[in-house]
């Protein structure tokens, strides 16, 4: 009887850390450098608790920079590929670079789950549903926003310029604005300056002093708009300020008048859904029946700051 205790716990122990039964997924992500990225990786964290409660397990992978873009998250999905993941969780923000990526990660049994980036490449990849904001719909309520409070001549910045995120959002503000009989201006800086609050202030001053008939400017990353106000405040000028995201400090502008508005995707919610319900579908072969599932876009402004820094202050809003 001893002897077929032993056996049998082994067998058992056997098949609970057999691949059969330990789904392992990776969540690829953007930059290290990327503040907004913070925000998914909370929401990742989070899922992850419920991921290795359930004897799965989750890694985590970030691009260095934005300066090698596509053929750095082609290197991820192929790494996450050669590591024999069950499922891949990621963004599509340079299409001609990952799609093929991840149409042969499909073609070998990786099941794909899209984030934050990327809906109209969804049904290329084969993913099993996207959880994110609308980009279009984001920057077309951006601009209709601006356009509204009385700009007449909107500055739209890209940071990444080609990322199809970006590029989406600004195209939105065009479209939301022109109706209005505002004009939009696309400045897109180098990738270098991602996140380079100085030096894409300096960028923005230019511009606000080459044309003085921008009266807005409005950001693709929460850092832009530390850059537009700085580049304001540096020139004395009335531009108002708005981004897509946000942070503590873009909350504390809007509260001071120095910010007028961010547009809000829940990137907690991006990144905990995604992980979670890839797990839940490899493992129980769960679905949301909801496709896609929208997390933004949300106008943050001061009739409804307050209400959204508490969530801030905990690192999920």
């Amino acid at each position: 009887m001893k002897f077929l205790k032993v056996v049998f716990t082994v067998a058992v122990m056997a098949i609970v850390t057999s691949g059969a039964m330990a789904q392992n997924i990776a969540v690829i992500a953007g930059s290290i450098e990327d503040a907004f990225m913070n925000k998914i990786k909370k929401g990742v964290d989070d899922a992850a608790l419920v991921v290795e409660a359930n004897g799965g397990s989750v890694n985590y992978l970030r691009t260095q920079n934005y300066e090698n873009f596509g053929p750095d998250l082609v290197t991820l999905i192929n790494q996450a590929v050669a590591q024999g993941v069950d499922g891949i969780a990621i963004p599509v923000w340079v299409p001609d670079a990952q799609v093929p990526a991840l149409q042969a990660a499909a073609d070998q049994g990786v099941v794909i789950m899209q984030y934050n980036s990327g809906f109209s490449v969804k049904d290329e990849i084969r993913a099993l549903n996207y959880f994110g904001s609308d980009e279009y719909i984001a920057g077309k309520a951006g601009g209709d926003y601006l356009a509204k409070a009385g700009a007449k001549h909107i500055l739209c910045h890209i940071q990444t310029p080609g990322a199809i995120n970006l590029e989406t959002r600004c195209q939105g503000v065009t479209d939301g604005a022109e109706p209005h009989g505002t004009k939009v201006t696309i400045l897109r800086t180098p990738p270098n300056l991602d996140g380079d609050v100085t030096g894409t202030a300096e960028a923005m001053k230019a511009e606000f002093i080459g044309d003085s008939s921008i009266d807005a400017m409005i950001s693709g990353g929460d850092f832009g708009a530390a850059a537009g106000a700085n580049a304001v405040a540096q020139i004395g000028g009335s531009q108002m300020v708005s981004a897509f995201d946000y942070s503590p400090a873009s909350l504390d502008r809007i509260s001071a008048g120095t910010q007028v508005m961010a547009i809000d995707q829940q990137p907690y919610l991006q990144g905990f859904l995604a992980t979670s319900m890839l797990f839940a579908n490899l493992k129980f072969g769960t679905e949301i029946t909801t496709d896609p599932v929208l997390t933004g876009p949300a106008i943050v402004d001061a009739s409804n700051v307050n209400a959204v820094k508490a969530g801030a202050d905990l690192g999920a809003r």
